[in-house]
């Protein structure tokens, strides 16, 4: 077992709200840190799971308000809640009952994986009620150090990190792509044939950590421009690609508009460019983008809550990979390499003069920290990342 190092914040939303939403992709380990949470705290407060992909569960809550009632003393754990938008209502009256009783927190866990329908319906009905945490695949803080290329190589959804092999983790993430698409997918969004999907998503692996062209896409797809936006907003609301916006700021330039797209798992990335080893991806045109994707998702899975990420670009030619905006206004701008000598361009310079940053860092594959020039730190990732999770 790989301890989350989403468990603390959990917990401490649980002690204080009566309802938290614990958001992220099928497969990345929600209903395990949820069981396990509920295992930590059982001496305190039982609990119940009900999954609502399960036809012997979702009968149980024929009369939700009268089943959910009897159960008032636990922390009720409703998995893939999605599938019962009505519920939402039943909730919120449980929830002031409970209040009104003194229960004014530990409630409800609800587990989702579609993120825009779950905050829909739940900051609708359940307003002022209701936290959020997101949990992400492993990583670089929650694995042995050692281990730091695998997890690149492989993603860090648990099944394929923790498989036996290259093989075993490859086939994997193969079948879990075509899960998607074939079920889980059209539950979501419009029906939109599986294959136009799979192409769309090998589309934007092809173009990873490039900025987004939807009028390439939309040709490639034979759609409209409008189609493809849609598709973009299912991948993104399903937390399987990310939307890296460009950083907005009133400094008399001329900024790039147009944000850049990442699939968000380093892995699921290298099954849908057919890369199932190391080897195959140092030797691939993909391999700087795909570091550069990785360093950006465990960056921001282990900022503070608020943090903002962009990117900046001008049609000068300044570049910042990314920009993260913390919690109080402090900005870091953060150049990404894939090498050992990690020399930022001219253009990061340029940028930094811009937008004058707090801190700049260039983060690198190793270990040493060091200074690249005045004012700027060479880093390791999980130096970085570690330094992120600290700040309060």
């Amino acid at each position: 077992m790989i301890k989350r190092a989403l468990s603390q914040q959990l917990h401490y939303l649980l002690q204080h709200f009566p309802a938290v939403a614990l958001l992220g992709p099928r497969q990345v380990g929600k209903t395990t840190l949820a069981l396990e949470i509920a295992k930590t705290n059982e001496k305190e407060q039982p609990c119940i799971y009900l999954d609502l992909e399960s036809p012997a569960d979702r009968a149980k809550l024929t009369d939700p308000e009268l089943y959910l009632a009897n159960h008032r003393d636990k922390l009720v754990i409703l998995d893939e809640v999605h599938r019962l938008p009505d519920l939402f209502q039943c909730l919120r009256g449980l929830i002031d009952k409970g209040r009104r009783e003194g229960r004014k927190s530990s409630q409800f866990l609800l587990l989702g994986s579609a993120s825009i329908d779950l905050l829909k319906q739940s900051s609708e009905s359940l307003a002022g009620r209701i936290a959020y945490a997101e949990l992400s695949p492993f990583n670089v803080l929650e694995i042995n150090p050692e281990d730091v290329d695998t997890l690149w190589v492989r993603g860090g959804f648990p099944d394929s990190y923790l498989a036996a092999d290259e093989k075993l983790s490859s086939t994997w993430r193969q079948f879990f792509t075509r899960s998607y698409l074939e079920r889980d997918l059209p539950l979501f969004g419009p029906r939109i044939p599986a294959e136009t999907l799979r192409r769309f998503w090998t589309m934007l692996a092809h173009t990873h950590g490039g900025l987004l062209n939807a009028a390439t896409l939309a040709r490639g797809l034979s759609v409209d421009g409008k189609t493809v936006a849609k598709y973009l907003d299912l991948m993104v609301d399903l937390l399987l690609v990310r939307r890296l916006t460009p950083w907005h700021g009133n400094i008399g330039k001329r900024l790039v508009k147009s944000p850049k797209v990442y699939v968000r798992d380093s892995g699921i990335l290298h099954s849908l460019l057919e890369l199932h080893n190391k080897e195959q991806l140092l030797g691939h045109p993909v391999v700087g983008n795909s570091w550069e994707g990785h360093v950006i998702e465990n960056l921001l899975a282990n900022a503070p809550q608020g943090t903002q990420a962009s990117f900046y670009r001008t049609a000068a030619g300044a570049e910042i990979d990314l920009i993260l905006q913390l919690p109080g206004n402090a900005l870091w701008a953060i150049e990404i390499k894939r090498n050992l000598n990690p020399t930022p361009a001219k253009g990061f310079y340029h940028g930094c003069d811009d937008i004058k940053p707090g801190a700049k860092y260039v983060v690198y594959p190793g270990e040493e920290r060091f200074q690249v020039s005045p004012g700027v730190t060479a880093i390791g990732l999980a130096e970085l990342a570690k330094a992120l999770a600290e700040i309060t």
